[in-house]
Order: structure tokens, then sequence, then C-alpha cells
């Protein structure tokens, strides 16, 4: 003898579908782990588009560029290593996530605030003169 599930259990079980679909999702609008299709050389900004003690996003590059102390840049990945989303500002010496509250300190990407628990991986920059630019 077969029993039909009660409608707690399908209820319970449509609910917990619903969210692993959601939580699943809520992440990948950046999927790609922070590559970019931007090519070496290419101009970030002037030296002095980024503040000391803080930085810059650059969206369409999926890079942030930091200077933790004048004259010293520094640049990440702008994907959260939590669930994937994009950074979305730079602010009290962190790089934040909007997402789950995430922050990372901006000399070496490492966590400063879970729930992520690795850094954002570091991009290679070249600064020349008065222009940084991916290397």
């Amino acid at each position: 003898m077969t029993q039909s599930p009660t409608r707690r259990t399908v209820l319970l079980a449509t609910g917990a579908a619903t969210l692993a679909v959601g939580c699943s999702e809520y992440g990948n609008q950046n999927s790609d782990s922070g590559s970019s299709s931007v090519q070496a050389g290419t101009e970030l900004a002037k030296t002095s588009e980024i503040p000391v003690g803080g930085g810059k996003i650059f969206k369409d590059e999926k890079v942030v560029v930091t200077q933790p102390k004048k004259g010293e840049f520094k640049a990440f990945s702008d994907i959260c290593t939590h669930q994937g989303c994009q950074v979305t500002s730079v602010s009290g010496g962190t790089i934040n996530c909007p997402c789950h509250g995430s922050k990372f300190n901006i000399t070496d990407g490492s966590v400063a605030n879970p729930p992520a628990n690795s850094p954002l991986p570091e991009k290679q920059i070249k600064v020349s003169g008065d222009s940084i630019e991916l290397a």
C-alpha cells in the first residue's frame, strides 16, 4: 500500500526547490569568475583618478584598482568570491559586495568581512607615468 504525500510535504518540497533555484541564480549574473575579454595594455585610468586609501571599479573590464598608499596601485577581480556578484563600491579601506555584505581589503584583496572566505584574485596592472594599464 502506498501513501500519497501530504499537502505539507508537497509545499515544503516546492518551497525548497524554489529556494534552491533562486539561490543558485542569485550570484550567477557574472559567473565567469572575473575573466575578461579586455586586452593587456588597455588603459584603465590615470593615476589621479584612483583616490589614496580607496579605489575605482571598472565594471566592463571586471577589475577594481586601488591605491592603498600614495603611489602604490593594486588591482583585483571585481567578482565576489562568495557567490559571484559584482562588487559595487570601494570605501573605508574595503572593496564592498552588495549581495551579502562581503568586504575585501584594498591592500591585498583579503577578506575583511565574511561571508566570503577567499580573497579577490589579484589582476596584473602596469603603471607607466600617469597611466594605469592592464598587464
